[in-house]
């Protein structure tokens, strides 16, 4: 637990630096980033991405930081689309499978950014959370994919439970997902 508490602690120092705010030194990269830490963690990780919030927010220049947690944005599209409530029912007589497959369909990747594009007006920052909340339905890869062309000027943190290697995503540790070259790892571990 002291290597998670230290990764975290020099998260705050690096995402208020002149550099990281304006996305310099990136090899004119966007400004997109994973900060990866084992599962185990996850408490822990939401303790501090509030407290990230908080303290950027109160701080001596603060810092406009928008929060899209993934799975509650995928609970709202449910809500408004009039078929949550239904789920219990629908899984009931389709099954699991059903489920997972229409989830995808109505939560892809481009609903997802086109939420992200309407909510960005003025954000120093953006922080991707509940990534393996909403895991099967939506990947996070596919969304990092589709919000470089919306994002491009913002830096974006996603806060990812699993091992990211500058190359390979792991959820979990165990789940292989695509291939994601373009991020960088926030704070090496």
């Amino acid at each position: 637990m002291t290597l998670i508490r230290e990764r975290l602690d020099k998260i705050l120092e690096k995402i208020q630096s002149p550099a990281f705010l304006a996305n310099k030194g990136l090899g004119n990269e966007i400004g997109f980033y994973i900060f990866d830490y084992d599962p185990s963690d996850e408490l822990i990780v939401r303790e501090h991405i509030a407290y990230l919030k908080r303290a950027l927010f109160d701080g001596p220049s603060s810092r406009k930081v928008i929060e899209f947690d993934l799975y509650d944005m995928m609970l709202a599209l449910l809500k408004h689309e009039g078929v949550l409530e239904d789920l219990p029912q629908i899984e009931a007589e389709q099954g699991s499978m059903y489920i997972s497959e229409a989830l995808r369909d109505i939560a892809s990747p481009e609903v997802y950014v086109e939420q992200i594009s309407d909510q960005i007006e003025g954000a120093d920052m953006v922080f991707l959370t509940g990534v393996g909340k909403v895991w099967p339905m939506v990947r996070s890869h596919n969304i990092l994919n589709n919000l470089h062309h919306v994002l491009d000027k913002v830096p974006v943190i996603m806060f990812f439970p699993g091992n990211y290697d500058g190359a390979e995503l792991r959820l979990f540790n165990k789940l292989k997902d695509d291939n994601y070259y373009r991020a960088f790892r926030l704070i090496e571990k």
